[in-house]
């Protein structure tokens, strides 16, 4: 199958996040009443026939509040920290489970949501004075008591690449490594893009090649940016990129990430992607390391 034309599934927001707003106290106790409102309950929310379930404001649970933004009709979009109510014929879900089967509007507001509700759990206190902070700008910042620290939300860059050997047709050969972290049942086989955080002081460019280098020791060129994803888990940008690599030239994986990386055709990649049993698995399709993979697979 062709990746959407419209990225990585995660990067398909619809909301107008209408910033504006966020500094409008009345606006935004207006907008309440009308709200459809998505409860955020560490990481998960509730979900029924793979679509969100939202709420209106008289059954949504008392917690801190985000305003997320207004669609296309001006429908106002809040997110709730708190736990989920029951109700009949939900499940509760976080998007490593149901991002790749939640159409466009719905990834992006539940992707916006847990990044929100991720930052403000790990900003209780100032990280300068260690003061407590209370929620401001509608969900936006978190400010200390007596006003004098603002903190916005933050985003950890992270680079992502498919490395291959530029060549074309099924004999071309991309390189995917198994992360030392997989352990879980039914990952034994998985493989994937390398990856990493870019690091103080560092282009994305340059973590490309460096990661790359550190994880599996070969060197890199030509390196493409793709595309990018939020993600987060807890609160990353995955920024997606090719890179040309000589599939001669000696692996030496780092066991503490890699345990062990291959060179793989564009036929045996094509083949997993279209469901034909295989020795190996691909990343789950709600990632961009899947977007990477695909998009690269479909080139002549």
């Amino acid at each position: 199958m062709p990746p959407d034309d419209d990225g990585p599934l995660l990067s398909r927001s619809q909301l107008d996040r209408a910033a504006h707003r966020r500094l409008d106290p009345a606006w935004l106790e207006e907008a309440w009443p009308k709200a459809r409102i998505i409860v955020i309950d560490e990481g998960r929310t509730l979900i029924r026939d793979d679509a969100l379930v939202l709420l209106d404001a008289a059954q949504a649970p008392d917690g801190e509040r985000y305003f997320l933004g207004v669609d296309e009709d001006g429908t106002p979009y809040f997110a709730v920290a708190a736990e989920t109510p029951e109700i009949p014929d939900t499940r509760k879900r976080d998007l490593r489970q149901v991002g790749h089967r939640l159409a466009a509007r719905d990834a992006g507001i539940m992707v916006a949501a847990v990044a929100l509700a991720n930052w403000h759990v790990r900003h209780a206190y100032s990280p300068l004075s260690g003061a407590p902070t209370r929620i401001g700008e509608a969900g936006w910042t978190r400010v200390t008591d007596d006003g004098s620290e603002t903190f916005w939300p933050r985003t950890d860059p992270a680079v992502i690449m498919l490395v291959h050997d530029g060549v074309a047709g099924p004999d071309g050969r991309c390189l995917l490594g198994h992360n030392a972290a997989w352990t879980m049942p039914g990952w034994e086989h998985r493989y994937s893009c390398l990856a990493g955080f870019v690091e103080p002081g560092e282009s994305a460019e340059a973590s490309v090649a460096r990661e790359v280098l550190e994880e599996v020791g070969i060197e890199v060129r030509d390196i493409r940016y793709v595309s990018s994803q939020p993600w987060p888990f807890p609160g990353s940008i995955m920024l997606g990129f090719h890179a040309l690599a000589d599939p001669a030239a000696e692996l030496r994986t780092d066991p503490a990430e890699i345990t062990h990386a291959r060179w793989f055709t564009r036929a045996e990649i094509r083949a997993v992607l279209a469901d034909e049993p295989a020795d190996f698995g691909l990343p789950s399709s709600v990632s961009i390391a899947h977007y990477l993979v695909q998009t690269w697979a479909n080139l002549p």
